[in-house]
């Protein structure tokens, strides 16, 4: 069953392209015509996409793995913030950290940083910094939580990178190639779909047209989270009954009687040896003469 429909597509203005003169090529497959110089999106192709990318991400998230949702522009930051967090999934809403993923160790640092000022805090050691040194760091508190806050949970490469316009975010596109690391795309028809692995082509800059394809996508997550979580449970009652088994299997010892100490067994007799019989004063004798 689809996750979408092309009504559900059409009324949220998934279907408006860019102006003709700003198209990309590449993008001809999924352009169904042109109307007053702007292009639409074939909307048929979009459904079909839409799930091929759904199955994607709940297969990713079954097996317990993250995926970064990225979408910068102004009118998409609360819906990727809103939904990625609705399934427990990192996101970057901010400008994009050059390096994020190609230079991964460097941002762990800062994460890091982060947390430790929070410690510092927490425990006093910052209780007798003037004021203005108290204020540098807490600025710079704020500055690395609005960077790199949503991102504080990502202790790995995330497995999986969902980008909002593609044309916009191209050096996280890049960065994801170059490390092999999947890429879902909402590709307008501006954009270039060739360094995307799964391509959803609609509109891009529409608050709906995002929310739309967003809820089929993260609907699919949770239900990839779920069905993981089914699973741990049936392995561990798989777990438990085994163990059972095999503690019912095991043989029964039979009870040892206890040994008697030294002193509650019975003390025998020793064996009194042979009296030998002295030989016949007769049979030593000598017979007398004869």
């Amino acid at each position: 069953m689809a996750r979408t429909n092309f009504d559900q597509l059409l009324q949220a203005g998934c279907h408006f392209g860019h102006l003709k003169r700003k198209w990309n090529p590449a993008m001809a497959q999924y352009i169904y015509t042109e109307r007053n110089g702007i292009h639409i999106i074939d909307l048929h192709k979009t459904v079909v996409k839409i799930d091929e990318a759904a199955d994607a991400l709940k297969q990713i998230a079954k097996s317990g793995k993250k995926i970064l949702f990225v979408a910068t522009k102004k009118q998409t930051k609360e819906i990727i913030a809103d939904k990625a967090a609705s399934v427990n999934m990192p996101y970057v809403i901010e400008r994009w950290p050059g390096g994020m993923l190609t230079n991964f160790p460097t941002i762990r640092k800062a994460v890091k940083k982060m947390a430790n000022i929070d410690k510092l805090m927490q425990d006093g050691t910052y209780a007798n910094l003037s004021k203005r040194e108290l204020l540098q760091i807490t600025r710079q508190r704020a500055k690395l939580e609005k960077n790199l806050g949503s991102i504080a949970d990502l202790t790995r490469l995330p497995s999986a990178l969902f980008v909002v316009d593609v044309l916009k975010e191209q050096i996280a596109v890049r960065e994801a190639n170059r490390l092999g690391i999947p890429v879902f795309g909402i590709v307008d028809t501006n954009s270039d779909p060739n360094n995307i692995d799964f391509v959803i082509p609609a509109n891009d800059d529409a608050k709906d047209s995002v929310e739309t394809i967003l809820a089929a996508c993260c609907e699919a997550i949770t239900e990839g989270l779920e069905e993981r979580k089914v699973e741990k449970a049936d392995e561990k009652a798989a777990d438990a009954q085994a163990e059972a088994e095999a503690e019912e299997a095991k043989p029964k010892r039979a009870a040892r009687k206890p040994r008697k100490t030294a002193a509650e067994a019975p003390v025998e007799a020793p064996a009194e040896a042979p009296v030998e019989e002295a030989p016949k004063a007769e049979e030593e004798a000598a017979p007398a003469a004869e």
